[in-house]
């Protein structure tokens, strides 16, 4: 054997020289890995060897670039250079997958004259998650060996395709047995050599670049909802186009082009803040990684509604039986059939099959006793939002539940240190804020009361993991992070709405931005009635004044929007009519406002916000806030999140913005200490 570098091997196997790449812990293109690789290949030509397999150790093929090299200064030989020495080597080269080749992986074995995968093994180019494309030549060489319509889904997608799938499609030449791929690899080298096959290279193939360019056009208009406002999926298909239309190299050039601009653009630095942010999060500075994760292989869930049946489901789909508590047979019958429905749905889509669908209904187990509770390891309550049920609820299940069992609670914005203050053991209580609807909203808001103890909330991590969501640990305040910087977004929508801005103006300002929808088509869908007193209403405000009309939202055919038969929203004469009342009654200005600054105006307290509550240590860090923001209310990824969008205006920007408006408008607008302190020291949030 012969030590390349620190993770890179070269040994013989007879004829075969064998390239070992392993650097834990998944084997990425750092720049040791790539002069590894580059060495290797080239000492194996050299030697006496008649075909070299390149495998990796550890757990997985390599799984893409090193992304923490990303807008460094190069070191070693690029990885065009590798993907040259491989595909110029004299030898055939056969790429040995296991686990996952994904982005720089899969185009380097792309640059081997074979590739032989293991059955568990999957390929991908999801550069595209970055706000990037394939850089090395992925959208040149794929579609020359899949076609142009599989790699147009591949890679604008960022599918990881199973091996199975890849072997059919030609993308891998050869299927190795579970568990023996070197050896395997090592066989099917000795083969190619035997039958005098061709030093294949993928970038010579034509025959399956004919498209019509109608394939293209149709691919952009059926995934139009689903790339709005992402610049990457754009810049994927014209490199596809590129391979059809031109030449290899032309293609290269393009490819290159496109890549640089979206790495250089703000999309791509806020996916890969994202990256990062999301990883991060996980991390708790005071929760050692030794901490003990208490054993949770049983739940009860309180309330069967939209909230409770949907966090059953995500239980369910872990494997964790569930035990399900209504107050009478009618609720739960209600809520069970909603479950059953969104299971059938995903099977009918898919996502699934039926039978696994009924053994995932099956471990969610129905009850009217609180008592069926008594032995369960965790406990979610997901009822309505009020203090006195609530607490009401944690104090039988102080009485019923066993010692040592965590009991969380589900909700959005109340108190959980008086939650806890009703039980004997305010240290195994917990919030769990689960998002709507529950079982599929990403995010789950993990809120530690006063007494909450380590291993409790670092459980309570690692289950919201288990169950597939993406959790962020905040403290005890009104609306915790996610709602509190809801409130004040929509403070400040209702103050441009008083001010002569339409409904519909924000929320198309909103939208464009790269949200799903404004705040008023929000209210319009949840029903403007929610929390509305009819006896306590004097129109005061325009929604009052809407709910005394019967425009109750989508529900009543009406409310600031209106609606037809199909629930499509128009602007209101009506709405317009009151807005106007009411903006000349506060004296505002008569105005347009422009989209730029309804942006701006939202955007600026939201991220002011974000600023109070880590100044009141209520998240850990700003990207916390950002993971919080797109994963639970759709803050458009390629946006990075409220506090990198502070970032990118600069906080200098952003401080001297704020005491503008605070000068004309009022100490609502007044910057926090935290985001002056960062701004004078010349710093960013990401710096906190």
């Amino acid at each position: 054997m012969a030590a390349i570098n620190e993770v890179t091997d070269l040994t013989h196997d007879g004829d075969v020289a064998v390239v070992t790449v392993d650097s834990p812990p998944v084997n990425a293109l750092s720049s040791n890995v790539r002069a590894g690789i580059d060495t290797a290949v080239k000492q194996a030509n050299e030697s006496d060897a008649t075909a070299i397999v390149l495998i990796c150790a550890g757990r997985t093929f390599i799984a893409g670039a090193d992304i923490t090299e990303f807008g460094g200064a190069a070191k070693g030989p690029s990885l065009r250079d590798v993907q040259d020495t491989l595909e110029n080597s004299n030898v055939p080269v056969v790429a040995a997958i296991h686990g996952t080749a994904l982005g720089g992986g899969l185009e380097l074995a792309l640059c081997a004259h074979y590739r032989i995968a293991v059955p568990s093994a999957r390929c991908g180019l999801p550069e595209v998650n970055l706000g990037l494309l394939p850089g090395a030549g992925g959208t040149q060489r794929l579609p020359r060996i899949v076609g142009v319509e599989k790699s147009l889904q591949m890679i604008a997608f960022g599918d990881h395709v199973p091996a199975a799938d890849c072997h059919e499609m030609g993308l891998v030449d050869e299927m190795a047995v579970e568990g023996q791929l070197l050896e395997d690899a090592t066989a099917f080298a000795r083969r190619i050599v035997a039958e005098d096959r061709p030093l294949a290279k993928v970038s010579n193939l034509n025959d399956k670049l004919v498209a019509d360019p109608q394939v293209f056009a149709d691919f952009r208009a059926a995934n139009a909802k689903k790339f709005r406002g992402f610049e990457a999926p754009e810049a994927i298909i014209q490199c596809v186009e590129a391979a059809v239309n031109g030449s290899f190299d032309e293609g290269m050039r393009v490819e290159r082009e496109l890549f640089t601009g979206l790495m250089e653009g703000t999309q791509s630095k806020a996916q890969r803040h994202l990256f990062f942010a999301e990883r991060q999060a996980w991390k708790i500075p005071d929760v050692p990684k030794d901490t003990e994760v208490i054993p949770v292989e049983s739940v009860g869930i309180i309330g069967a509604g939209t909230m409770g049946g949907g966090i059953a489901m995500n239980y369910a789909n872990a494997g964790i039986p569930v035990t399900i508590i209504e107050t009478s047979q009618e609720a739960m019958d209600r809520g069970l059939a909603v479950v059953r429905a969104n299971y059938e749905r995903s099977a009918k889509r898919g996502r699934f099959t039926m039978e696994e669908a009924e053994r995932r209904i099956a471990r969610i187990a129905p009850s009217l006793d609180m008592n069926d509770l008594a032995d369960v390891d965790m406990v979610v309550e997901a009822v309505f939002e009020r203090m006195d049920v609530k607490q009401d609820i944690f104090r039988r299940l102080d009485e019923i539940c066993r010692p040592g069992a965590i009991l969380a609670t589900n909700t959005s914005a109340l108190d959980i240190d008086q939650i806890a203050a009703v039980t004997s053991r305010p240290e195994w209580v917990i919030g769990m804020h689960f998002f709507s609807p529950a079982n599929v909203m990403k995010l789950v808001e993990v809120v530690r009361a006063e007494k909450t103890s380590i291993p409790v909330i670092n459980t309570t991590m690692q289950i919201s993991k288990r169950i597939g969501k993406v959790a962020a640990l905040v403290r005890v305040c009104p609306g915790f992070v996610g709602n509190r910087i809801l409130a004040s977004r929509r403070q400040v929508s209702d103050a441009l709405m008083n001010a002569g801005a339409m409904p519909w103006e924000i929320d198309k300002a909103i939208f464009d931005f790269g949200f799903a929808m404004g705040p008023f088509q929000m209210s319009d869908l949840a029903g403007l009635d929610l929390g509305w007193v009819k006896e306590e209403s004097a129109g005061r405000t325009i929604r009052e004044r809407l709910n005394e009309l019967d425009r109750r939202g989508q529900k009543a055919g009406a409310g600031f929007y209106d609606y037809d038969e199909n629930r499509t929203p128009t602007p209101s004469p009506i709405t317009e009519e009151i807005v106007r009342e009411f903006a000349a009654k506060s004296g505002a200005e008569a105005r347009d406002w422009t989209s730029e600054e309804i942006v701006e105006r939202v955007n600026l307290t939201m991220a002011n916000e974000g600023a109070k509550i880590l100044e009141e240590g209520m998240a850990i860090r700003s990207s916390d806030i950002d993971v919080i923001w797109v994963h639970g209310y759709n803050w458009p990824r390629y946006w990075g999140g409220p506090m990198f969008w502070a970032d990118t205006q600069g906080l200098g920007n952003v401080v001297a913005r704020l005491e503008e408006l605070t000068a004309a408008e009022g100490d609502h607008w007044a910057p926090a200490g935290l985001l002056k302190q960062l701004a004078e020291d010349g710093k960013s949030f990401s710096d906190f």
